[in-house]
């Protein structure tokens, strides 16, 4: 099952398109290591669930995954060969927004070979370039 919001203020939403790196939620904040978008995109609520169903598959029940996007935009799609006209789409899928830099997984209480190996295998489902990174060392 997709990840979707439970209740929306509003069904539609406008497109709206920030090309802007991420200034929140693009540092290791729960797990160990994480996966970071290098490029901007929509990310769709089922292509997050492909990538959590590899990670999880590949880990076979240890370490935690931690999913740091969620997605709560509405995209509409209107059918092929429709005419112009008759109003905006309905809403064909949900998606996260992701700017360069923000965190798409983390991965907790697994040594950094096992978490690069998840990481490689959710990195091959995502539609953009990812990283891993570690945890920073507080000071």
């Amino acid at each position: 099952m997709a990840l979707m919001p439970k209740r929306v203020k509003y069904r539609k939403e406008m497109r709206r398109v920030r090309d802007r790196k991420a200034t929140k939620g693009n540092y290791v904040a729960y797990g160990d290591y994480g996966l970071q978008a290098l490029e901007g995109t929509w990310l769709k609520g089922t292509v997050i669930e492909a990538g959590r169903i590899a990670a999880q598959h590949f880990l076979k029940r240890e370490g935690k995954l931690i999913i740091r996007v969620f997605p709560d935009k509405p995209i509409s799609k209107k059918p092929l060969e429709t005419r112009m006209g008759t109003g905006k789409a309905d809403v064909d899928y949900w998606a996260a927004r992701v700017k360069p830099g923000t965190m798409l997984f983390e991965i907790a209480g697994v040594p950094e070979a096992v978490a690069k190996a998840a990481f490689v295998r959710v990195a091959m489902k995502m539609p953009v370039r990812c990283r891993m990174v570690g945890r920073r060392v507080a000071v």
